[in-house]
């Protein structure tokens, strides 16, 4: 009996794949092997096109194992190879569309986005849906539910949705958020929704990796102007007023026309483009297309006068920074020299004994002088 376990073993154990091996095996990374010279077949570098590979694809550029991190930008590497290609044969314009969606809680941000997808998909587009959910201060948990409220466009083949915690960043979008816009496009989505937690920051951390940024506002809100910020509005390429449908046609009308005379008093952010104002109804469908138009037209505008690939590129060197700074920090905080002393001034701060500035010029020398 033991010799006949010990034979099924062998017969069907595998020994578990590592590294690009396992990316190669899962059809997430297509190509040869760095230091191989043999090619898979039919390889085209770039993420095979199922919904299940793009999820486990954005799963490992979320991880912060060190291996699976270099395993990450390897894949990113051979996805940007494979868009440039693209894009080289587009007449070098950008070949899918991002666009940043937000607004405060009750704007009804996933209904827009499910009415707006379903009929995306239905002219034959792939839209794929990057939600970002607000973690618990307490916890650290998310509820991850857009799929829950996206029933009809999560069940569209040609269509994927991935809710992902904000995890306490600042402005709401996870820093992989970036990337997995880039996976997404790689495995043939054209259009790449982000949605944005609530309003605050989270609107200029979004707004500098899409190429337009739609603010949602709802119909009855109490005076918008005084709770919006001026900021927000000014990165607004287009401002969508949900929900008017039945008695809050009257009320939609009315913020339509106040944010249309605010945005005439913003400086314009582009040449090509001065922000609009509609009205739409994820209820009735009524205004929808018109919104899909408006955003059509802006990227015709951007693309033909050249800002939409420079925008592009402003926001890579953006991003770059944003990731050099948080990496920064993380070391500057894990240093031995700093950990020794922080505790220390910490309580020096609380109890008023040294300023901050002060603690933060001796944390400073102390990591200078030990680096």
């Amino acid at each position: 009996m033991r010799r006949l376990g010990v034979r099924l073993l062998r017969h069907f154990y595998r020994p578990p794949l590592t590294g690009f091996r396992l990316l190669h095996q899962r059809g997430i990374l297509t190509g040869s092997l760095p230091g191989h010279s043999s090619t898979i077949p039919g390889s085209s570098c770039h993420i095979h096109r199922s919904r299940a590979s793009l999820a486990e694809s954005i799963t490992l550029v979320e991880t912060q194992h060190p291996r699976k991190k270099e395993l990450a930008q390897v894949l990113l590497q051979k996805v940007l190879v494979f868009r440039r290609e693209q894009e080289r044969r587009n007449g070098g314009k950008p070949v899918a569309f991002r666009v940043g969606l937000s607004g405060p809680p009750g704007a009804g941000k996933s209904s827009f986005i499910e009415v707006v997808g379903k009929m995306l998909t239905g002219q034959g587009h792939k839209v794929a849906v990057l939600a970002v959910d607000p973690s618990s201060c307490t916890s650290g948990g998310s509820l991850l539910g857009d799929k829950t409220r996206m029933t009809e466009l999560s069940r569209d083949m040609n269509a994927f949705i991935r809710p992902s915690p904000a995890s306490g960043t600042l402005g709401g979008v996870t820093r992989t958020t970036n990337e997995a816009i880039v996976l997404c496009e790689g495995a043939g989505y054209d259009i790449v929704l982000v949605e944005t937690v609530g309003v605050g920051q989270s609107e200029f951390a979004v707004a500098d990796m899409v190429d337009m940024f739609v603010l949602l506002i709802p119909p009855a809100g109490g005076d918008e102007l005084q709770g919006i910020k001026r900021g927000i509005i000014e990165r607004a390429d287009l401002v969508v007023v949900t929900k008017s449908d039945g008695d809050l046609v009257v009320p939609a009308r009315r913020i339509q026309t106040e944010y249309t005379s605010a945005l005439k008093l913003l400086r314009r952010q582009t040449r090509s483009w001065n922000p609009k104002v509609v009205r739409a109804s994820a209820n009735t469908f009524e205004g929808i297309p018109e919104v899909w138009a408006k955003m059509e037209a802006y990227r015709a505008a951007m693309l033909s006068s050249g800002e939409l690939q420079g925008r592009r590129r402003a926001q890579q060197k953006v991003w770059m920074w944003s990731l050099i700074q948080e990496n920064v920090l993380w070391h500057f905080q894990n240093h031995p020299a700093v950990r020794g002393t922080l505790p220390r001034l910490e309580q020096k701060v609380t109890r008023g004994e040294i300023s901050p500035g002060l603690a933060a010029d001796l944390l400073l020398k102390a990591f200078s002088e030990t680096s």
